[in-house]
């Protein structure tokens, strides 16, 4: 029997749905504003990195919310999941400490090895008999989907990435470090900006004086760290899309065939690309969160 890989089983998720034109990032639940984030039902924890992806992959089942709970959780609830219901897989990533072998180590030397590990989990929609503050959780934000917003204004701002508005092109310079964006009038809704001026931000979270992620990108990917580093950036845009309640799309779908060919060749780099994702929109939130607690100090 072959050996199960659990990585090449999550990939194969993602290249099924690349391979069939769909990108699994560009998230499903457009009709819940403010509630675009998976997150456990039970805890209001929103998921990250790999996990967001799978359970957007999810969306074709129809549930009108991005809100999940395993079974345990739903009895403990009060409900039930529904007999003959499937649940989603997820995954989750323990260190187990083993002894240390390599040269130089002694037997009283351990090291932490990592192990991606799986557990499933149910949509409310999925579920009987759960309390209402479960099923919907707390009332999110309406926005006006066609002016500029003010509270994600301010996030960028809080930055304080060099951004220049009004140029002909979308871009993050390295060498000059800053983002150039076309003026909010030259896209087609606020979406669209939006969702371009954070996978920019995105690009400048990897600069040395930052997350140093380019160099990085570089010795992990070689020839494919420019797709590598553009998957990241699509990620970080999706991610904080559904943060703000965006409605994000792929940027350049030429780029479809790039991630392709890399997730073929390396069953752990959509896992690096994620989880590098969640890193830089992790900085961003905390540049937000530094300003907040200047501001009330």
């Amino acid at each position: 029997m072959p050996k199960f890989d659990l990585y090449e089983q999550v990939t194969a998720r993602i290249l099924a749905e690349l391979e069939k034109g769909a990108v699994p990032w560009v998230k499903p639940w457009a009709a819940t504003p403010g509630a675009n984030t998976p997150c456990n039902a039970v805890t209001n924890r929103p998921y990250s990195g790999t996990n967001v992806i799978l359970l957007w992959i999810a969306r074709d089942k129809g549930w009108p919310t991005p809100r999940f709970l395993t079974f345990k959780q739903a009895k403990e609830a009060g409900g039930t999941v529904r007999a003959g219901e499937h649940g989603t897989r997820v995954v989750f990533m323990k260190r187990l400490a083993v002894q240390d072998k390599s040269p130089g180590a002694t037997p009283d030397d351990v090291k932490l090895v990592p192990l991606l590990r799986e557990y499933t989990v149910f949509n409310v929609a999925q579920c009987d008999g759960l309390p209402d503050r479960i099923v919907n959780g707390e009332k999110m934000r309406v926005r006006n989907p066609d002016t500029r917003d003010e509270l994600a204004d301010a996030y960028i701002a809080s930055t304080s990435a060099k951004i220049v508005e009004g140029a002909g092109e979308a871009f993050y310079s390295p060498s000059r470090d800053y983002v150039s964006m076309p003026a909010f009038e030259a896209f087609k809704n606020a979406d669209n900006f939006y969702a371009t001026n954070f996978h920019e931000l995105t690009h400048w979270t990897g600069h040395k004086t930052r997350l140093e992620r380019l160099k990085a990108m570089a010795a992990r990917f070689g020839s494919e760290a420019y797709a590598a580093e553009e998957l990241v950036a699509e990620l970080g845009s999706a991610f904080q899309c559904a943060e703000f309640a965006f409605d994000g799309d792929v940027r350049d779908a030429g780029y479809i065939a790039h991630w392709i060919r890399l997730l073929k060749e390396d069953k752990k780099a959509f896992f690096t690309a994620a989880s590098a994702a969640q890193k830089a929109v992790d900085f961003l939130r905390g540049k937000a969160l530094e300003e907040e607690v200047a501001e009330a100090a």
